[in-house]
């Protein structure tokens, strides 16, 4: 391959200046370590001081885990049923102030979904005590914690399941340079590259994993943070390693990058060796039937199904990248996995391959 290669793999460095880092509170793991385990699979804290009567206990440290596309079963089953009651299914939104996000409301004889998850949820039934809700073709949105409450009138009861949506964060940075998306534009570049904006969870997840980046982006609740493994002066000095934040900023004028999330995609990644400008690299595509793809389809095919291409290849914003499962010397020269980057070079060069999506 020729070029300048721009290595923006899963373990990379972005660059940010020491004054900017200053002013960065470090969130040390044991604090990051509780907000992870808080979206595992318990009973609601309102719940936890009494027995429950009605619904039984979940497992402990038990969750919920699906793709893109896949049906899941949250369960919630009960031990014994009171002579009149209702069942309320109700997806909790962190901070989210206003009506709840109801899915369905069901008694014996019949339920009533609601809102733009009940579409596609209903209620198991594999017997007379359950009351499980089924979602089918996941969406990336769908992760978080959900609340299945017993209404009687007397002693309400509830127990809360997290549904996880396995996937993988990458960071997204604009052409024009790092730190130029309010949190509506990051939001919405996230959505242009098949992704939505990742919740702190998910970054912190794939902290755990191994991302490695010293630029802040965006998260999903509008607060802004960056993942470090490896302190370095560049990137906050000998601070520990965790995730580092800048807390809440202003959604409408605070500018950073996008910290974007994606799952598994229904479809597939090729790539068409040659030298092609961005024009041409479209039209080869075209010709076999495909698009050019999108960054999110080229982490998702890294992702789950190890794809590996030492060459670099025109995706649909104009950046040039590839995907490396086997880490070798001549394919970046960086000992992790990941997806390199050569940035968003002249789209008239004639240097690079197409990476295709159909």
């Amino acid at each position: 391959m020729t070029g300048h290669l721009n290595l923006l793999n899963f373990t990379g460095a972005g660059r940010a200046t020491s004054s900017i880092m200053n002013c960065v509170v470090i969130l040390l793991l044991t604090s990051s370590c509780l907000t992870w385990s808080s979206a595992m699979y318990t009973p609601s804290r309102a719940a936890a001081p009494k027995k429950l009567k009605y619904l039984l206990e979940p497992l402990v440290y038990a969750e919920v885990v699906g793709r893109r596309g896949d049906n899941v079963t949250l369960p919630c089953i009960l031990r014994t049923k009171p002579s009149h009651y209702k069942v309320k299914w109700t997806k909790l939104e962190p901070g989210h102030v206003g009506p709840e996000n109801i899915i369905m409301i069901s008694n014996a004889q019949a339920c009533k979904p609601y809102g733009h998850l009940g579409h596609r949820a209903s209620l198991r039934k594999a017997h007379a005590m359950d009351a499980s809700l089924q979602l089918s073709h996941l969406e990336l949105e769908d992760s978080g914690t959900y609340r299945c409450e017993l209404i009687n009138g007397i002693e309400d009861e509830n127990v809360v399941i997290s549904l996880r949506i396995e996937g993988v964060v990458f960071p997204y940075q604009s052409k024009n340079g790092r730190y130029k998306y309010t949190f509506h534009e990051a939001k919405e570049v996230c959505a242009q590259q098949d992704g939505t904006l990742a919740s702190y969870s998910q970054l912190f997840r794939a902290w755990t994993e191994g991302l490695d980046w010293c630029n802040a982006g965006w998260l999903r609740d509008g607060t802004v943070h960056y993942p470090i493994i490896h302190p370095r002066p560049a990137c906050g000095g000998e601070m520990l390693s965790g995730i580092r934040s800048y807390g809440p900023k202003d959604k409408n004028h605070d500018r950073f990058d996008a910290f974007c999330f994606t799952s598994k995609t229904s479809g597939s990644i090729s790539y068409i060796p040659g030298s092609f400008s961005f024009d041409q690299a479209v039209r080869a595509c075209r010709r076999q039937g495909a698009e050019l793809a999108l960054v999110g389809h080229l982490y998702s095919a890294w992702r789950f199904q190890k794809y590996d291409q030492c060459d670099g290849g025109w995706l649909r914003d104009g950046s040039v990248r590839f995907p490396i499962s086997n880490p070798r010397e001549r394919c970046g020269g960086i000992p992790e996995a990941g997806v390199r980057s050569f940035g968003f070079p002249n789209k008239t060069t004639h240097l690079y391959g197409a990476y295709c999506y159909r």
